[in-house]
């Protein structure tokens, strides 16, 4: 039975669309009072979900954690000492771990927040668990990258060691472009870079849910193409696949080595967020991975694939320990939309050919408007998912749609 009246404060710096779909999930949870601490002042918050939270605070830097101990404080003198703290975004799993521990509140602790968040310490863990993933290397000179660069060879990849979402990540070809890449962005000991192999692969996402250490639920998802190609090439129009069945043997390899993976980077209960590659001969390669739910329209696609609200599914995980795994009634993907040249959009092209196909498989979508700016992400300026029974039904659909449906910018 779910304990009455919990105080649980939820971190959410600025107020995006995707972060108050989780604030709404959580204040709408029977016997949770929901306050709020955030960069943005509350009259910016929609009024339905305004009149939701029990309390707000408005904080500097919400990424400082002395600034949220201090706030988190202020809010126990007026609802009592806070049960959980919480929130999605990436950037904020070190600081939150920081202030719980400060505050003594239960939840993902800073050594293993940080074993999440630092991308060169996560692959030290790893490896020392023997858990397949790239070699790597943080380097703090150059002639530590020249190094490393001539026992793993090119391409090989280059990334933030705090990076998220793909951002700041770049792919080598040769020496010259390493050089480049050094001469631009020296690494030194207060800000280094992470250096990686690169794996030539098919790239997947694993998200899953362990409460108090145990594997309770997974999902696995496909990149079409891998994240990086996009990340490489704004003219690249991309999906995210979901098949309706991933039981079978062929993902034998990554449910166990993910679920290692999690135990060994140190998350106990939490929905986390895994990059892998899918290799030759069965073999895997882990990349990365959050503990935190998913970007990219990610939980809007698990939403719909089990029939499950997981903006309020990660909120009851995190303050109750509660998540009943659903069955996966269907194959869901998303396309995603990117703009073709410069300045604003100026018309989407396709689109009524592509609602005269695929119009009864969509689920969910937001179209790239008239004199929008371009968004310059890989998420790209609007996207459409689809949803079948049949596995073989959306696929298709996703191939189709990216090369049916176009944004002219001008």
């Amino acid at each position: 039975m779910q304990p009455m009246s919990l105080h649980v404060i939820f971190v959410a710096p600025f107020f995006l669309e995707t972060t108050l779909r989780f604030v709404a999930g959580a204040a709408r949870l029977p016997g949770v009072k929901l306050s709020l601490i955030s960069q943005d002042p509350a009259d910016r918050l929609p009024i339905d979900l305004r009149h939701d939270l029990a309390a707000h605070w408005r904080v500097d830097d919400a990424l400082d954690p002395g600034q949220l101990v201090t706030a988190a404080r202020a809010l126990s003198r007026q609802l009592g000492p806070p049960a959980r703290m919480l929130g999605a975004l990436e950037q904020l799993q070190v600081p939150l771990a920081q202030a719980r521990e400060a505050l003594g509140v239960e939840g993902l602790d800073a050594e293993s927040a940080g074993n999440f968040r630092d991308k060169a310490q996560m692959k030290e863990v790893l490896s020392r668990a023997g858990v397949p993933c790239a070699r790597h290397i943080l380097v703090e000179n150059v002639a530590q990258a020249i190094a490393f660069a001539e026992l793993a060879g090119f391409p090989m990849v280059a990334k933030p060691p705090a990076g998220a979402g793909g951002k700041g990540t770049f792919r080598l070809d040769s020496a010259r472009d390493l050089q480049t890449l050094l001469q631009r962005y020296p690494p030194d000991a207060r800000d280094p870079l992470m250096l990686e192999e690169f794996v030539s692969g098919r790239e997947h996402s694993f998200d899953s849910v362990l409460i108090r250490g145990k594997p309770v639920w997974y999902s696995i998802s496909r990149y079409q193409p891998s994240p990086l190609e996009v990340l490489e090439n704004p003219w690249i129009q991309w999906s995210v696949f979901l098949p309706r069945d991933v039981s079978g043997p062929s993902y034998a390899a990554i449910r166990d080595a993910g679920f290692r993976a999690l135990a060994a980077l140190g998350l106990h209960t939490g929905l986390s967020h895994m990059e892998w590659f899918e290799l030759s001969h069965g073999r895997i390669a882990i990349s990365e991975v959050g503990a935190r739910p998913p970007g990219a329209q990610f939980t809007s696609l698990l939403s719909w694939a089990h029939d499950l609200d997981f903006y309020q599914a990660w909120p009851r995980l995190m303050i109750f320990d509660e998540f009943d795994p659903p069955p996966r009634r269907y194959s869901v993907g998303a396309a995603y939309f990117r703009g073709q040249g410069r300045g604003r959009v100026k018309a989407i092209h396709g689109l009524d050919e592509a609602q005269r196909r695929f119009g009864h498989l969509v689920v969910e979508s937001r179209l790239p408007r008239s004199g929008q700016i371009p968004s310059g992400s890989y998420e790209g300026d609007g996207y459409v998912i689809f949803r079948h029974p049949e596995s073989a039904v959306v696929e298709d659909a996703l191939q189709q749609v990216v090369q049916l449906v176009t944004v002219e910018l001008a």
